[in-house]
């Protein structure tokens, strides 16, 4: 994991820090349009913002940017592989700092489900998914339905709101796809915690190892997907 970032001189920062460039850096794609509209608003887009301010949990009302860190990796156990996440921001409310893991999409989905990944019958896979299992007090449910991606993502969230002592994670999926595509796999992924899942919302989930947990699916602008 680096210990040391250097400040972001406009979108291609972003792309310099992408894996595979030349197949994700394209017009419409989630990375591109992503970094548009984050590095434009320089901390919460006006979309994410919205659903911030309606939701109704102070914590968000009141919510301030700190820093936001492109492609930023977190190291889980099993494996050498780590959870990528588009965005990881740290942002305060009042004295409480707050975790907040972001996912970018349009139309890609969300990685493979759990069944295919335990199809792979490694010890690291199986150490992965058991770690995980626990982290998001999700052991005694049936996940095999649920899209990989958002478990490891949502762990980021609580990982680093335990790295940084934030009492609150948020893992969020802002999606630019405008027929909500994928969608329904996020609501599969709430529906484990009991909630029913509404575009632009942020549903708490409660306290989940430790921290307070909260899921949200942002619909971003039109406009971005232009950029």
């Amino acid at each position: 994991m680096a210990r040391f970032y250097i400040p972001a001189d406009g979108v291609e920062s972003w792309r310099k820090q992408l894996a595979e460039p030349e197949k994700h850096w394209k017009k419409g794609y989630s990375a591109r349009t992503l970094a548009y509209c984050w590095e434009e608003a320089q901390g919460f887009p006006a979309s994410v913002k919205k659903v911030f301010m309606k939701s109704s949990f102070p914590v968000f009302k009141s919510i301030e940017f700190l820093i936001g860190i492109p492609e930023h990796k977190v190291p889980l156990p099993g494996g050498r592989t780590e959870s990528q996440n588009d965005i990881f921001v740290l942002a305060k409310s009042g004295n409480e700092l707050i975790s907040i893991a972001v996912e970018g999409k349009v139309n890609e989905e969300l990685g493979p489900r759990v069944r295919k990944k335990r199809a792979d019958t490694s010890l690291g896979v199986v150490e992965r998914l058991e770690y995980l299992s626990k982290l998001l007090n999700i052991a005694d449910k049936d996940i095999n339905h649920i899209r990989y991606q958002l478990l490891h993502r949502t762990a980021s969230a609580l990982i680093e709101a335990e790295r940084f002592c934030a009492p609150h994670a948020l893992m969020l999926v802002h999606s630019f796809s405008q027929r909500h595509k994928w969608f329904d796999d996020f609501a599969a992924f709430t529906a484990l915690y009991g909630i029913e899942a509404e575009l632009n919302t942020v549903h708490h989930v409660g306290q989940v190892s430790g921290k307070e947990l909260y899921l949200a699916w942002v619909v971003g602008e039109k406009e971005d997907l232009e950029r």
